[in-house]
């Protein structure tokens, strides 16, 4: 007891020390803290946080500082295609729920720049709560499991009515993946490892794996690879004995059971190959799975075709062009949130499954493109693809220059998830992605200098 009160005490008065330098220190850390709980919790962390910067106007200067811009010019964005919107209340009621895209980088525009220090401090903090997190749900797994016996609750997420997986439908196994990836590297990047963060590297590891993301999975897998072969210390000395360790982990990874199995049924034929989530889980057997070619090009389809993660992706893509091109939006789009009745339409045309009254699964027409990219494009016109792509772009150089891994992994799982998933549709998402892009972005080391500039 008396250890856990010590190292409270010393948590709580470096956190102090850290905000008397700069103020945004608590605030950042207590939103980034609490995105995986409620949304109301990480509303009223987000409101401390605006309400903590106006304060810091009064002594501080504001900086204008171009990567802090996009973001807020995105939400102008999705605020102005209101007017254009053809669902003028989904467009409404979506804005409340992008909001951070504007209120976060204003709160960094306001504030002092962290240092390259302070960043580092609050990823360790960051991290850490992540490592909380991760031995809830797996207590919560072992539990789980001893009262029902049921392996699922060892594997990704269940459904809103039927909770048996390893976290809730909710918080999402893929979203909470990527947070979980982010602390990961934190502590398999320290050039200074302790057993401490050698065993919790492992642990955030192992859990990724029980998440069982595929695309996540893979992404992490190709981080890895350029950090121990590149990045790492001994990455010329022990290049052999590191391919060999990555082979067989790799070997190890494939073999477990049901991750196989996630993995397995993406790849069904030839011309089915497929590295991302299912749309709709539990398919019975004796349906036809769909390949990529028939998601392009079938004239139609059955209630009895299953498509998995990247065909029913082929598919959409293909719905995509077609209502660009039919419907003429390609400078405006349909308005924020406004793509779901488009999308319903081309389901009932082309005869998709449409989910049955009782059911908890709602069928394919009620999917969002599940492409950022794609989302963007078809609810904001080709500007609101060019200011993601802007974004993307300025965070991965800058992730290059800072020479920061952590900075690079989240790069990375941004461009990457946003090839199958709308993240920034999910509040947990926006607030995510948008934090992070801010605090990695806010300033970076100047070449030749030991002093922080903005940029």
């Amino acid at each position: 007891m008396g250890n856990i009160y010590n190292f409270s005490k010393n948590v709580i008065q470096n956190l102090i020390k850290e905000n008397k330098s700069n103020s945004s220190f608590i605030p950042i850390l207590l939103v980034l803290f609490t995105i995986p709980f409620s949304f109301a919790i990480n509303n009223v962390s987000l409101g401390i946080f605006l309400l903590v910067a106006f304060i810091s106007l009064k002594r501080e200067h504001f900086k204008l500082q171009k990567e802090l811009i996009f973001p807020i010019l995105l939400y102008v964005l999705m605020v102005i295609s209101y007017f254009w919107s053809i669902d003028s209340k989904a467009t409404l009621s979506a804005l409340s729920k992008e909001v951070p895209l504007l209120l976060i980088p204003l709160g960094f525009l306001i504030f002092k720049t962290n240092t390259s220090e302070q960043k580092r401090k609050i990823i360790e903090y960051y991290s850490y709560v992540i490592v909380a997190f991760v031995l809830y749900y797996s207590v919560r797994a072992i539990i789980r499991y001893l009262i029902i016996g049921d392996a699922r609750m060892f594997f990704y997420h269940g459904e809103n009515d039927k909770d048996f997986g390893l976290v809730p439908k909710l918080l999402n196994a893929i979203h909470m993946s990527v947070f979980v990836a982010v602390a990961f590297f934190y502590f398999f990047t320290k050039e200074i490892k302790s057993k401490t963060d050698t065993l919790l590297s492992v642990l955030l590891f192992g859990f990724i794996l029980l998440l069982s993301s595929k695309n996540i999975i893979l992404v992490v897998l190709f981080l890895l690879l350029i950090n121990i072969f590149f990045f790492s210390k001994t990455a010329h000395k022990l290049r052999l004995r590191n391919l060999i360790i990555f082979g067989l982990l790799l070997g190890i990874i494939f073999s477990i059971g049901r991750i196989k199995d996630r993995f397995k049924v993406e790849f069904q034929t030839n011309t089915d190959k497929s590295l991302s989530a299912n749309v709709v889980e539990g398919i019975p057997s004796g349906v036809h799975y769909v390949s990529l070619k028939e998601a392009w090009s079938n004239p139609t389809f059955t209630p009895n075709d299953y498509f998995n993660g990247t065909a029913f992706r082929v598919y959409q893509l293909r719905i995509f062009i077609e209502l660009i091109n039919e419907n003429k939006v390609f400078l405006t789009g349909f308005g924020l949130n406004a793509s779901y009745p488009k999308i319903k339409e081309k389901a009932i045309h082309y005869n998709l499954y449409m989910g049955e009254k009782n059911d908890s699964d709602s069928g394919y027409q009620s999917k969002n493109f599940h492409n950022q990219y794609i989302q963007n494009f078809s609810e904001l016109g080709i500007f609101g693809l060019i200011l993601l792509l802007i974004m993307l772009i300025a965070n991965i150089k800058n992730a290059i220059k800072s020479k920061d891994f952590v900075h690079f992994t989240f790069a990375v799982l941004m461009i990457s998830l946003f090839l199958t998933e709308s993240f920034l549709w999910r509040q947990r998402g926006v607030v995510f992605f948008t934090l992070l892009y801010c605090l990695f972005n806010s300033g970076i080391i100047q070449n030749n200098s030991k002093s922080e500039k903005i940029i």
